[in-house]
């Protein structure tokens, strides 16, 4: 079972990437954009490169690598001894969600810009969640 709840994170983190986070826009009048990781990150690597590529880290190598990691320890391919460091990168991926909600927080708190979540960013959040929770539970069953 968890085999298979982990590898369909492989199909469910890249469509988080590429689903909407957020609809912003300057004022309510001129319409809202949709602003998803991968246009996001095309974006920053625009204008700040090293954070575009903390954002990369964070929010596409981190869960994939994690992810991947799991499912070789399912397999019997890679030592259950490197559980810990799986658990830190599924630790990143969660601290891009919180600068998420920290720019959405800080933004509505400017009052000039309109924001709404959208879905996006429930599912990269679900992602992220049940990542860790399968590599608590790959923890609890592998010695």
């Amino acid at each position: 079972m968890l085999r298979a709840l982990n590898l369909s994170l492989l199909i469910f983190f890249p469509i988080s990437w590429f689903a909407p986070l957020m609809r912003a826009g300057l004022l309510p009048i001129f319409g809202l954009s949709e602003i998803s990781i991968i246009s996001g990150l095309a974006s920053l690597f625009q204008t700040d490169v090293v954070l575009a590529l903390i954002v990369l880290l964070f929010a596409l190598f981190a869960p994939i690598a994690k992810t991947l990691g799991l499912a070789l320890i399912h397999f019997d391919l890679l030592s259950a001894k490197t559980l810990p460091a799986l658990t830190f990168l599924g630790k990143l991926a969660m601290a891009d969600i919180f600068l998420i909600a920290l720019y959405i927080t800080v933004v509505k708190g400017v009052g000039l810009a309109t924001v709404e979540t959208a879905w996006g960013l429930y599912l990269f959040t679900a992602c992220v969640l049940a990542s860790l929770a399968i590599g608590h539970l790959t923890a609890l069953t592998k010695p």
